[in-house]
C-alpha cells in the first residue's frame, strides 16, 4: 500500500472535528516553496529599504531581558 493510500485510509478514522487540523497541515506541506521564497525575499527587501535609523541596533539577550523585566 502506498503512503497516499494509507493517508486516505486513515482519514476515515479521523473524527470530523479534527479534520480542520489535518487540512491545515496538508495545505502547509503542499504549499509552493517558490511562493514562500518570494514572500521571504519581499520581507527582507522591506527591511533593507526601511529608513528607520534604529533598525540595525543590536541588543544583547541580557539587555532585552532587563528591559522586559525578565531578570
Amino acid at each position: 500500500m502506498s503512503n497516499k493510500d494509507m493517508i486516505i485510509q486513515l482519514l476515515d478514522q479521523i473524527p470530523p472535528y479534527k479534520l480542520g487540523y489535518v487540512l491545515a497541515y496538508v495545505q502547509g506541506v503542499a504549499a509552493d516553496e517558490e511562493i514562500d521564497d518570494l514572500f521571504c525575499k519581499k520581507i527582507y527587501e522591506n527591511y533593507l529599504n526601511d529608513p528607520d535609523p534604529e533598525k540595525d541596533e543590536e541588543y544583547t539577550l541580557e539587555e532585552c531581558k532587563k528591559e522586559w523585566g525578565l531578570d
